[in-house]
């Protein structure tokens, strides 16, 4: 499958991005959400994993010593144990979603305790400059850019998580501010109480 230029130059600066904090758990579990028909995040990390899933509508299912593959719908229940994964990743994903809330409330259900959401989102101001070049200079995938749904800020990402019982603790913008970058926890049962 052929992406358009820009495609693999902005994964590569979010797997870059991302795998700090997947270093800092050894071996941990980690499911990716919205892994790409290649699943290549769970491929570059593999090294520094213990057990990877990833999940996305357009994913051939396989399974490895490592890595698995499920083929599934982003409005499916994620088919998953409670407290499963010590992070879960979301790369350019919630975008597309119509229902971010459910989501975000599967994924606070799998993460485990310590666990971490990593996620990438567009920024509000991304929006006419992800139209332009995919419209018009056709360096970024055009399928992609009209299925986004909405776009994020930092008050946006943090009112959601926190309606799906989750907290920031790290959040940033990054490529210019046209993309957000934000690391979130579980909230503890004490930290729901307030």
């Amino acid at each position: 499958m052929k992406e358009p230029f820009l495609e693999p130059i902005l994964r590569r600066m979010r797997v870059k991005i991302v795998l700090p904090t997947i270093q800092r758990y050894p071996d941990c579990q980690l499911l990716d959400v919205g892994c790409g028909w290649d699943y290549r995040l769970l491929k570059t990390v593999e090294p520094f994993i213990g057990r990877g899933v990833g999940i996305d509508f357009k994913v051939q299912e396989m399974e490895s010593t490592k890595i698995k593959t499920v083929r599934m719908r982003m409005t499916d229940q994620l088919p998953f144990e409670s407290e499963s994964f010590d992070i879960v990743t979301m790369l350019a994903v919630l975008e597309h979603l119509s229902d971010p809330l459910r989501m975000m409330s599967e994924t606070e259900r799998v993460l485990k305790k310590e666990g971490r959401l990593v996620l990438t989102v567009p920024s509000k101001i991304a929006k006419p400059v992800l139209e332009f070049l995919a419209y018009r200079l056709h360096i970024v995938s055009e399928v992609e850019m009209k299925d986004h749904k909405q776009y994020f800020n930092h008050n946006d990402l943090r009112k959601l998580l926190c309606q799906s019982g989750m907290t920031i603790e790290q959040h940033r913008y990054f490529q210019m501010g046209m993309n957000n970058y934000c690391v979130a926890m579980k909230k503890t049962p004490t930290d729901r109480k307030l």
